[in-house]
């Protein structure tokens, strides 16, 4: 199962609306194949196994295997044949799957499927491991809403800016890589009306280090209107101004459910502390990303204004990106 979550990373970014899957097909000792869901509306991850291992041997080789898969098989028809229906006409006897799907329409139907038809199931298989994974369309199946996740450059005393006559970063270049790599397993990006205003940002993914991949979708939500926004900003003229959505009347809950009919799982917010603070205040962030930066610069610009709520962090994971310290957490949402 290690394996199969290893397999489903691969499509972290990539697979929206649909979750990461990965699958990994065994037979005794020996691993006759593997592979995971790479885009909506292309094979899932358990089609891929099969295929993989039907590739490299003999047509009956699946016959009594086992296949170990992160997320319960879909048992429906969509933009895809069911994958029970491919477990069984490959002959697998197996199934052993970790996450059950958070869709209640659809949980649970794999197992009375599969066992109806005399395969063996095991569920639960490194189950916090597997839900970790789906946890962005977890929370759409469940809420309606995206999992939001809130990143912001702070200096030790928690400033979001320098003085003008510095240098407009704070933290160093091997962190605003890693930004990058936010940004592509995001399906959306938000920053505020103030912030596209005086930062003129493109909010793009543009590292050559990353796979290619459909521009991630940019909102702006502003308290007033569209027109008010400069025509000129990056955001409205570059190559991908047709990914750009603004939202007016600064209202968050409607800016979230557009996203989500846009086929958005996860949102990353790159914005100023007011609009960071909204989102902490209205209940809406699940994550942060931080990253710290060793200087003190002063001045009145703090990463997260406004909220008079004290926020729990759980599960902190504290690294070292060049001179900087990232940490990224969940949110604990008081009762």
């Amino acid at each position: 199962m290690q394996l199969a979550i290893t397999e489903a990373r691969k499509g972290i970014g990539l697979t929206s609306p649909n979750p990461p899957v990965g699958a990994v097909i065994i037979k005794g000792k020996e691993l006759l194949g593997k592979g995971w869901h790479t885009q909506a509306g292309k094979p899932h991850a358990e089609r891929e196994a099969i295929a993989d291992a039907l590739g490299r041997h003999e047509k009956d080789i699946l016959q009594g295997a086992t296949i170990y898969i992160t997320l319960e098989p879909c048992s429906s028809h969509g933009r895809t044949p069911p994958c029970t229906q491919a477990i069984l006409d490959a002959g697998i006897s197996h199934v052993i799957y970790g996450a059950k799907d958070p869709n209640p329409e659809h949980a649970g139907c794999a197992e009375v499927d599969l066992k109806a038809a005399g395969v063996s199931v095991t569920t639960g298989v490194c189950e916090q491991g597997c839900q970790q994974l789906i946890r962005p369309f977890t929370k759409v199946q469940q809420t309606g809403l995206p999992w939001v996740i809130l990143k912001s450059a702070l200096s030790l005393d928690g400033r979001i800016t320098r003085a003008p006559s510095e240098s407009r970063w704070l933290t160093s270049p091997a962190s605003r890589e890693l930004v990058q790599q936010l940004r592509f397993e995001c399906d959306a990006i938000i920053t505020g009306g103030k912030t596209a205003r005086i930062d003129d940002p493109s909010l793009t993914l543009r590292s050559a280090n990353l796979p290619k991949k459909k521009q991630p979708w940019r909102m702006v939500v502003t308290r007033g209107t569209k027109s008010q926004l400069p025509a000129n900003l990056h955001l409205f003229s570059d190559d991908h101004a047709d990914r750009t959505l603004v939202q007016e009347g600064g209202d968050l809950h409607a800016a979230l459910r557009t996203l989500v009919e846009k086929g958005c799982n996860s949102v990353l917010v790159e914005a100023g502390g007011t609009l960071m603070g909204a989102m902490l205040e209205a209940g809406l962030a699940d994550e942060v990303a931080i990253f710290y930066a060793p200087m003190l610069t002063g001045g009145p610009n703090t990463g997260f204004a406004g909220s008079q709520i004290e926020w729990e962090l759980r599960d902190q994971h504290f690294s070292c990106i060049g001179d900087d310290i990232l940490l990224r957490a969940s949110i604990k949402h008081p009762v």
